[in-house]
């Protein structure tokens, strides 16, 4: 009988956390443990190993993914595990799961099988709080934003022209637009219009997973938009003064997770922006501490290669100064039976526009028969494209290794990467390189309110910064209906806007959704703990 994740989880033997850091040689007083299999790990680190070379970074993406995954971050910790097997010292850095997901969709989400991070319920329920204090230091922000409102403390913000919503680490789709001040006659505060995302769409989020330390965090905090005055001048939290406060509620946030895979390999788990109006990647103090402390490194980034490997690229690599040495395209039977090999072909030729080397996985999921994985195998050879079927969710690191040699082959290559565009092109001209050479549009069309928003922004002096692309993970064009690779279509932008304090302009195709709701039949009615403590249900 297939055992399921948290069952896999449970029958393992975990090793104590200091073993764990023991194995990739963090000193004693660098170990900050939160119970026997979790750790904070002091930022001291980088210090003691400024002087050491960096490892290979290997990023793992995908194509145009189904809306269950196609198991990225399976095979993320995965092929860490089949470098370890070969004899390579490695390290996992990945996201940490936000709880919304976890109760709604998709379960569990520390990967799977015998390729997941343990302890699997701390991961994915709370593990050291740090979503919450992001949500807290946000949240923080709110408040001082409405209270500066009620007490007319300058400089004046406009009700309704707050820039600033409020954040909970749930699905919650009635929370969405919510009336704040009411009753009260004025001592509730001011009535106005707002409403919740959720936390992993936090700016504060994005922040801490772009920030190289706590110092640059609070920087960031600083610049963030809270609103507009009445002649639509824009305010930063520094006008404000609450960043204080705010890095101070993120003090313990900002230190990676040490945690550990099945097979004992060491992985950070640390931070969790959303993979579209963020940039999806785990943080970068995270990643480029795991550099100074493994020879290979695998990181991975949310949705399909169009979205998550392109801001890896083009924002977390910038802002990082980090040059990848090599790519890995996860490719699964039931996303290539809806795209098929069009898709795979055009993200592939994505990863080419950066110039990093790329191997594909075709991660076999319970219930592929060897048939239509050998198909799949078959057209990627035909088009020239390296691929190997991997197994990683029954076989743990054993079902990558010649995937594995491979990408070590491919790392013996100095890295060549590049950016797809400069800081110092025009925001419309970055978003239609974006569009024209990654999604393989025929050109954008903005909206009249996104033309007033991106002429507002530039005269703003925020034209310099990098974009992220807010559009559907379903299709590499703006409509989730057309699947596969999409041709003669045009992407148009409905709106824009800056996030100052993360470090770029997020230009919106279509409506993208920063509350999720709950399905019919939440993952939530299915979770259940008995009175030893023993949780069920998390997949």
């Amino acid at each position: 009988m297939r055992q399921s994740d948290i069952d896999i989880a449970r029958n393992t033997t975990m090793k104590p956390i200091r073993e764990i850091a023991g194995q990739a040689e963090l000193a004693d007083d660098e170990i900050i443990p939160y119970g026997r299999y979790i750790a904070k790990i002091s930022l001291n680190v980088f210090h003691r190993l400024k002087e050491k070379p960096d490892g290979k970074l290997i990023l793992v993406t995908a194509m145009t993914p189904t809306p269950m995954g196609e198991g990225k971050t399976t095979t993320t910790i995965g092929l860490a595990q089949s470098f370890a097997k070969i004899g390579r010292k490695a390290m996992i850095a990945i996201r940490e799961p936000s709880l919304g997901p976890c109760m709604g969709v998709k379960g569990g989400a520390a990967g799977g099988g015998y390729s997941q991070v343990l302890p699997m319920e701390e991961i994915n329920l709370h593990l050291t709080g740090d979503i919450h204090a992001v949500s807290i230091a946000h949240n923080l922000l709110a408040a001082v934003i409405d209270n500066h409102i009620h007490h007319k403390n300058e400089p004046e913000l406009n009700p309704r022209d707050i820039a600033w919503r409020r954040v909970i680490d749930m699905n919650d789709r009635t929370l969405r637009s919510i009336i704040v001040g009411i009753e009260g006659k004025g001592a509730n505060g001011v009535m106005r219009e707002d409403g919740f995302d959720i936390t992993a769409s936090s700016e504060i989020m994005a922040i801490l997973c772009l920030s190289n330390s706590l110092s640059e965090l609070k920087q960031r905090l600083g610049t963030i938009i809270a609103g507009y005055t009445p002649l639509r001048r824009p305010v930063a939290v520094r006008e404000i003064g609450a960043e204080g406060a705010m890095a101070a509620l993120l003090k313990h946030a900002v230190h990676p997770n040490l945690v550990q895979s099945v097979e004992g390999v060491p992985a950070f788990v640390h931070g969790g922006p959303f993979a579209n109006i963020a940039h999806g990647c785990n943080s970068i103090i995270a990643t480029k501490m795991a550099l100074k402390l493994a020879d290979y490194v695998v990181t991975e980034a949310g949705f399909g290669a169009d979205l998550g490997a392109e801001k890896f690229f083009n924002i977390k690599c910038r802002y990082g100064n980090l040059s990848p040495s090599a790519a890995v395209l996860v490719v699964t039977s039931r996303a290539f039976a809806k795209h098929g090999i069009e898709n795979v072909i055009k993200h592939a030729n994505n990863i080419a526009h950066f110039h990093v080397p790329m191997a594909i996985s075709i991660n076999r999921f319970r219930g592929d028969s060897d048939e239509e994985l050998l198909k799949i195998l078959h057209a990627c050879e035909t088009h020239n494209l390296c691929a190997f079927i991997t197994d990683f969710r029954e076989s743990g690191g054993e079902g990558g290794i010649a995937l594995a040699e491979e990408i070590v082959r491919l790392c013996e290559t100095p890295s060549n990467f590049q950016t797809l565009y400069p800081l110092e092109w025009p925001i419309q001209k970055k978003i239609e390189t974006i569009a024209m050479e990654i999604y393989g549009a025929d050109g954008v069309r903005f909206t009249p309110e996104a033309e007033k928003q991106l002429q507002q922004i530039e005269t703003l002096g925020f034209g310099n910064l990098p974009v992220c692309m807010a559009k559907t993970q379903s299709s590499l064009s703006d409509n989730p209906e057309l699947a596969g690779r999409p041709q003669g279509f045009t992407i148009t932008v409905s709106s824009l806007r800056v996030s100052a304090g993360a470090g770029f302009v997020v230009a919106c195709t279509g409506k993208i959704m920063t509350m999720p709701g709950l399905p019919k039949k939440p993952s939530a009615l299915s979770i259940d703990i008995d009175e030893a403590g023993n949780i069920s249900g998390l997949f």
